[in-house]
């Protein structure tokens, strides 16, 4: 939906009615990747970037769901008792709804009007945005308390259990408990919480690369049976390991022989990821943003070289962007074959920066990439849209 109309006066147009306004932030990974479903430890950073929700009341016991993106309207029956998916963008409301219920929340009927800006398909999370965005449009328009973890939580489940996508809890929280100007050191284990300061003259500039293959999704599930199996194949001699987490480096070169090559590199990817997390948060928490920076770079190589999830055009646009002045570190981000760089860029070289790595990737690759710069934003939750206000977060 274009900024200079207003999101009231849409949802007026549509339902006939005013509506409560919630809103949820992408994110971007800062480093930790594919170890959260490994209940390992991740950094993300909430994003100014925002999934939108107006939500009304209705009679009956039904979800009326709008979107402003793809310019649709769907129906759905929260008393249907066998809800399926469509394989559309309504099968995440209709999963929180679903899962909500499941759990024991009776919904109200509602109508809903969505908009939002986090770009689709690009490693942002916009699925998870739209989730809790939606999530907290029902239980608000239902009367029902949840605090924000349980939010984040029933909307990964959302997404495992109704979409169909076995991601871990990153994206949710992260979208759910994001602070303004704070990365999030989680464990995704205990669910326990840090919040580190980002340098106040650091930018996080995510960089599109326009592409994503058609294997990321089979691939995703696939990189979480294979760390599952080495998980199986390395508790013959480590009995006590519940996941890769528990597995240390030096355990797992001990027992290299007993795993097969390439279940062998999966399992280094997580166990090496997961310290270079928690000595990231250490710079953080130092103020070494160098040190930062050098550490996302291994990050990336142990994405392309061990776990396999990079590709042509997310290196290329690394290795453009580490060279360039101003650039901290710069490494893939989200699920992988595909989407987005993140990058740390002094705050004063950003607008060269994204000038100069649209052109340098467009006449090597071709496409041209979008180009989003943040700061840590804060988490989702309730705000308010007076009658002549626009669509600016």
């Amino acid at each position: 939906m274009d900024n200079h109309h207003n999101l009231q006066l849409r949802f007026t147009e549509i339902y006939g009615s005013t509506a409560r306004w919630f809103r949820a932030p992408g994110r971007v990974n800062l480093i930790g990747e594919h170890t959260d479903y490994n209940d390992g430890f991740v950094l993300p950073a909430a994003i100014e970037y925002y999934s939108r929700v107006g939500v009304a009341p209705r009679p009956d016991r039904k979800l009326g769901l709008h979107s402003q993106t793809y310019g649709e309207t769907f129906e759905i029956d929260l008393d249907d008792p066998r809800p399926t998916p469509r394989k559309r963008w309504t099968d995440y409301p209709q999963g929180v709804a679903v899962i909500l219920e499941r759990s024991g929340k009776r919904l109200r009927g509602a109508n809903l009007l969505i908009e939002g800006n986090v770009p689709i398909g690009a490693g942002l999370s916009s699925s998870a945005a739209l989730e809790v965005s939606v999530a907290l449009a029902l239980l608000a328009n239902s009367d029902i308390a949840m605090g924000r973890v349980d939010v984040a939580k029933l909307c990964q489940r959302a997404e495992n259990e109704f979409v169909g996508a076995r991601c871990g809890i990153m994206d949710q929280f992260a979208s759910s408990c994001g602070a303004r100007d704070r990365a999030l050191l989680l464990d995704c284990r205990s669910l326990e919480l840090r919040l580190l300061p980002i340098d106040p003259g650091v930018s996080l500039v995510a960089c599109n690369t326009m592409v994503k293959h058609e294997v990321a999704h089979s691939e995703y599930n696939t990189r979480r049976a294979e760390c599952e199996e080495g998980v199986r194949l390395l508790s013959a001699f480590l009995p006590n390991i519940r996941a890769l987490r528990d597995v240390t480096l030096a355990d797992l070169q001990k027992y290299a022989s007993a795993l097969p090559e390439v279940i062998y590199r999966r399992c280094r990817h997580i166990v090496t990821e997961n310290a270079r997390v928690l000595d990231a948060a250490a710079a953080l928490e130092a103020g070494n943003m160098q040190r930062f920076g050098e550490l996302m770079g291994e990050s990336h190589l142990s994405m392309r070289d061990d776990f396999e999830i990079s590709c042509r055009e997310l290196d290329i646009m690394v290795e453009m962007a580490v060279v360039m002045d101003g650039v901290l570190g710069s490494r893939m981000t989200g699920g992988g074959f595909g989407g987005c760089t993140i990058n740390l860029v002094r705050s004063e070289a950003v607008k060269k920066f994204a000038g100069d790595i649209a052109g340098c990737y467009e006449r090597v690759i071709g496409p041209h990439p979008e180009i989003y710069v943040s700061r840590p934003a804060e988490g989702a939750g309730e705000f308010s849209i007076a009658p002549h206000e626009t669509t600016q977060p």
